[in-house]
């Protein structure tokens, strides 16, 4: 089978163009005209398709990388008529392999001793990512501990234009991150500094670039070659240490929302949660007017947002919902025996309703006149009796003798006033 690089089609007047959509990974077979990548500019979107059939062999493009006319997406391996061209091309290759493999060649096992002997820290700087300057932050896919492959993303940055993940250049264990979410890197700057291999990435490279050429070798019969199969075997591994994990198509691309970069800027400078936006646009993107239509709906209390949903409980049980001070914790025991009842159904199913009453509707204060003749009387009678005593009765006594004799008749009033003097 021979290798077949698909690359950039021409797509028009743009210069380059941001991937923000993988459609097929790894081992998958594609069709001619397939669609490969999506990619977009600042004024639309579309699919870059294949111009040819195969398997994907190692795709070369990620979320978030830019590309434009003549750059390489995948490589295929192709089918069908070209299968042919392939051996013919293979034949002279694998003739002049066979007499090398004659002698012993201890060098493939030599090359992967590095790999495992020195180790050490290794510092990971922001690579030349175009004419952009102090560019944020956005997402962090890694911590401190974590182990990294080569070409594994490790942090997302975003510009006014575009959006793109910033790979790791070597392996290792991730021992420090220097960046966090809302920094700004340039060309240059240290991001993190990972404990591994430190001759990973040379002899992960060269294992990659003989991979081919060690298929064709082990291909033919070396007898007089005790080291070929170690070589063979260890190539595998190393060519599986760099490989990027595939992407699953169909998935949310790197947890990030299915957005434009100026819709993503836009939803920032709102302060507005892209991932709980619903879109309307082409399959399933957020637009800016999805983001004003939630805007709205937020202010106008049509809609949650996920953090103001958080505080709603909270909020609902001190009042802080209604812009009330939070509810008084009294302790009821100290000021007397408490009893306990079971409220009645209507009690309950009522008591819901007042307290929404009493809350929204505005309190009316109604008078009822009493003739106290009678009491007055007998409180100025009182007090000429005790007037040499020096005491002296007034009406609030009398008062709070009927709410005593109130409160001992009806235990319901007893107990509403104790809330009331609780400030309940």
């Amino acid at each position: 089978m021979a290798l077949v690089e698909v690359k950039v089609p021409d797509i028009g007047d743009f210069d380059e163009v941001a991937v923000i959509e993988l459609l097929v990974k790894v081992g998958d077979t594609v069709k001619a005209e397939q669609s490969l990548i999506t990619v977009e500019s600042d004024k639309a979107s579309m699919e870059i398709p294949s111009s040819t059939a195969g398997v994907v062999k190692e795709l070369k493009v990620a979320l978030g990388d830019k590309v434009k006319e003549g750059s390489l997406v995948v490589v295929l391996e192709a089918q069908g008529a070209a299968a042919p061209a392939a051996a013919a091309s293979a034949a002279p290759a694998v003739s002049a392999a066979a007499a090398p493999s004659a002698a012993p060649t201890p060098a493939p096992v030599a090359s992967a001793a590095p790999v495992a002997a020195a180790t050490g820290s290794i510092e990971i700087h922001v690579p030349d990512i175009g004419d952009f300057k102090d560019v944020a932050v956005i997402e962090v896919f890694v911590k401190p501990g974590d182990a990294i492959k080569v070409e594994q993303s490790l942090i997302t940055v975003e510009s006014d234009k575009a959006s793109m993940e910033i790979p790791s250049s070597a392996a290792g264990v991730l021992k420090e991150l220097k960046v966090k979410v809302g920094d700004t890197v340039n060309i240059g700057d240290l991001l993190a500094v990972l404990e591994g291999a430190v001759a990973a990435t040379a002899t992960a490279s060269s294992a990659v670039a003989s991979s081919a050429a060690a298929s064709v070798a082990t291909s033919a019969p070396s007898a007089a070659n005790p080291v070929a199969p170690s070589a063979s075997a260890s190539t595998p591994s190393a060519v599986a240490a760099v490989a990027t994990p595939a992407h699953a198509p169909g998935s949310a691309p790197v947890g990030l929302p299915h957005a434009s970069p100026s819709v993503r800027k836009f939803a920032r400078e709102l302060g507005v949660p892209l991932d709980e936006v619903k879109g309307n646009g082409h399959k399933g993107r957020i637009t800016q007017d999805d983001v004003q239509a939630f805007t709205k709906a937020v202010m106008s209390g049509a809609a949650q947002t996920k953090a103001q949903a958080a505080k709603a409980p909270a909020g609902a049980a001190d009042g802080a919902g209604l812009g009330l001070i939070p509810w008084p914790k009294v302790d009821f025991a100290k000021f007397g025996p408490i009893e306990r009842k079971e409220m009645g159904r209507i009690k309950k199913i009522s008591g819901a309703n007042l307290l929404r009453n009493a809350v929204m509707i505005p309190a009316v204060t109604n008078h009822d006149d009493a003739d106290i003749t009678d009491l007055e009387a007998f409180r100025v009678s009182t007090n000429k009796e005790n007037e040499k005593s020096g005491v002296k009765v007034t009406m609030l006594a009398f008062l709070i003798k009927a709410c005593v004799a109130a409160l001992k008749k009806i235990p319901r009033v007893q107990q509403l006033a104790r809330w009331r003097c609780a400030g309940l």
